[in-house]
């Protein structure tokens, strides 16, 4: 879990610089990447962002599906997204230290104003979305995007079903074939 939420924050060869554990949770990570950035539903969704949100398209992209996962949680999980969200938070308290400063410096953010569960509502999408508009380097238009999200709701909630399976699938079989350092892909 750890290493997962490392993912964003780690660059090349970093990676070797962890436990092994850690790596096993940033290579997964990477795989998740490269795997929905190829998927051609998750391809679908990003054509129609594309127009109005440009290259910021993937990361309006992934808030929503964020969106849709939080609220059909109980459908892909076992336990509450609640406890998932306080499980995952005193993880990465835990491990506070072995953070990128990067990590260490959004982590305090991200449990005040608790970004897990927060993803369920429409009003969480826009203050995380609007954050990142703030954050991004070009004007990006981010902090509509809950319009956008609300205006096609059942077809990005679609496409996100049927990704979503397909997804995880694909990570128990990575982690199934995963064997250590400098095996994943």
């Amino acid at each position: 879990m750890v290493g997962n939420f490392m993912g964003d924050f780690i660059k090349g060869k970093q990676v070797e610089e962890y436990d092994p554990e850690i790596q096993k949770g940033i290579w997964l990570h990477r795989e998740i990447d490269q795997y929905t950035d190829q998927h051609p539903t998750v391809l679908r969704t990003k054509q129609r962002l594309r127009p109005r949100f440009r290259h910021y398209s993937p990361v309006v992209s992934d808030v929503f599906y964020d969106h849709f996962l939080a609220n059909a949680w109980d459908q892909y999980a076992d336990g509450s997204l609640a406890s998932f969200a306080d499980q995952a938070y005193g993880a990465l308290r835990d491990h506070r230290q072995v953070l990128p400063e990067r990590a260490q410096f959004v982590l305090p953010y991200m449990i005040r104003n608790n970004w897990l569960v927060g993803y369920k509502e429409i009003e969480g999408i826009r203050r995380a979305l609007t954050g990142m508009a703030r954050r991004a380097s070009f004007v990006s238009g981010m902090e509509h995007a809950h319009q956008a999200l609300l205006a096609d709701y059942e077809d990005f909630e679609e496409e996100f079903h049927e990704f979503f399976p397909q997804l995880v699938s694909h990570c128990q079989s990575f982690l199934a074939g995963y064997s250590g350092p400098g095996t994943a892909k």
